[in-house]
């Protein structure tokens, strides 16, 4: 058996009114699910980023609980023309680029913070392709 890719990611917030602000307004992804104090979807790319409140989640009901804590990390990868775009749409918003790291070969990432201080970072097309 082959795993293709991931196709869906989950953070855990604490808000779903500054989870939309900052994903749907700041970082244009597209919303394509929403539950009232339970959860928002977002389409990222070609996979989804789930956003749950914790407490929610860890209830249960048509799905089996799940939940969890802390500042968790995520990179979304843009092609290497858009790359200094993202990082003018970051800056455009006031949002602090922690870091920038040349990973060799001509591949760059960066790295900043949500509203819940999950560590993201957008990286370079290609930067993990099979050689």
């Amino acid at each position: 058996m082959t795993i293709k890719k991931i196709k869906e990611t989950c953070l855990y917030v604490n808000d779903l009114k500054k989870c939309k602000a900052f994903y749907h307004n700041q970082l244009g992804f597209e919303v394509i699910g929403e539950v009232k104090d339970r959860h928002i979807f977002f389409r990222a790319g070609e996979s989804v980023l789930l956003c749950f409140i914790a407490e929610a989640s860890s209830k249960g009901g048509n799905l089996p609980p799940h939940f969890g804590a802390g500042q968790l990390h995520l990179a979304f990868e843009v092609s290497k023309a858009d790359y200094p775009t993202w990082k003018e749409k970051i800056a455009k918003f006031s949002i602090p680029i922690e870091q920038e790291f040349d990973w060799g070969g001509g591949y760059l990432s960066f790295y900043f913070r949500d509203p819940d201080k999950h560590l993201l970072e957008v990286v370079m097309e290609g930067m993990w392709e099979r050689k």
